[in-house]
């Protein structure tokens, strides 16, 4: 059985597939050849199921018969939402992920990759953080609610291969950027808020205010990267045990950086102010790239200078359909 179901051409079926890493890992299928011979790939947005439902869950695995499953979708939200409602992220979250793992489970999917998110490491830890220091103490307390949820992704794995014998993984990317992301100035990811902050204060000729200090380090991974890397883990990553998405802890850089290559891309030459009486948040998170790096000691990621020309790019000639 196994070694023909091996043989006939997987069904892809990619949850979140209208947000950042599902738009991504589309124009890679699509546009770079990650698509093989007889494979089908359908990108699941919400509007066609609510996955925090187990019918609509159901009827979607029904509808499109999956072989595997590329599992994105989250409730997610800006950091003041998630302050606010923790417990609202932690249901809809352990909902959403309960739904679609076992519905794959009861019907035979050979592989589910998950993705969860570096929010999920320990608060108070050493560095840098490798894949098996996840579980190591609470999260940072500001989003305890999806945070602990994304970590119960890793627990049902494991049971699931302990008792089901299944093949059902997950990959933690550090910080994705790129087209389609969430460029709104409150709940949009660091460089993205930015990208968009600077583009209006350039079209109002006024200062570029950012939020903090400039110093919190970051590791910026490009969503194309990701989406090459999620292809590889599908079809060749064996562990159950996740694995880190990330550059090199090297590549770690200040989002003041950052912050001036946006301002490159934008082409903007107005004053810069660092309002530090807004919060930095945590001052760093590196994470360790060296499993990933066993397995692939030759992938080559997108430099950041590139990747966010690219982003910007495509931000300013998007600007109506962006989520702003």
């Amino acid at each position: 059985m196994d070694s023909q179901t091996k043989a006939e051409p997987m069904r892809v079926l990619v949850t979140g597939g209208s947000g950042l890493v599902g738009k991504a890992i589309e124009h890679v299928v699509k546009q770079e050849g990650g698509c093989l011979e007889g494979e089908q790939w359908t990108f699941l947005s919400s509007k066609e199921a609510n996955l925090v439902d187990l019918q609509q869950t159901r009827a979607v695995f029904e509808k499109y018969r999956p072989t595997h499953v590329i599992h994105l979708a989250a409730k997610v939200g800006g950091l003041y939402l998630h302050m606010k409602e923790n417990l609202h992220f932690l249901r809809d979250n352990l909902r959403i992920n309960d739904n679609v793992l076992q519905t794959s489970h009861e019907r035979g999917v050979t592989k589910v990759v998950s993705c969860l998110s570096s929010c999920i490491f320990p608060d108070k830890t050493t560095y840098p953080i490798d894949e098996s220091m996840i579980h190591n103490g609470p999260p940072h307390d500001s989003n305890f609610g999806y945070s602990h949820a994304k970590r119960m992704i890793d627990i049902q794995n494991r049971g699931y291969f302990a008792q089901h014998g299944r093949h059902y993984t997950a990959v933690i990317p550090t910080n994705v950027y790129g087209p389609y992301d969430n460029f709104n100035f409150e709940n949009g990811h660091v460089l993205s808020a930015l990208m968009h902050k600077t583009y209006a204060a350039k079209k109002e000729g006024t200062p570029l205010q950012v939020w903090g200090s400039g110093t919190p380090r970051r590791q910026f991974i490009y969503s194309l990267d990701v989406a090459r890397l999620f292809l590889w883990v599908l079809r060749e990553y064996d562990e159950i045990d996740p694995i880190i998405l990330s550059v090199g802890e090297e590549e770690e850089l200040p989002i003041k950086d950052a912050v001036e290559m946006i301002a490159d891309a934008l082409d903007f030459k107005g004053q810069i102010v660092f309002d530090t009486s807004k919060s930095d948040g945590q001052m760093k998170k590196t994470a360790s790239n060296a499993k990933l790096r066993r397995y692939l000691p030759d992938f080559t990621f997108t430099p950041l200078s590139e990747g966010i020309k690219k982003t910007c790019d495509w931000f300013v000639n998007n600007y109506d359909i962006a989520r702003t």
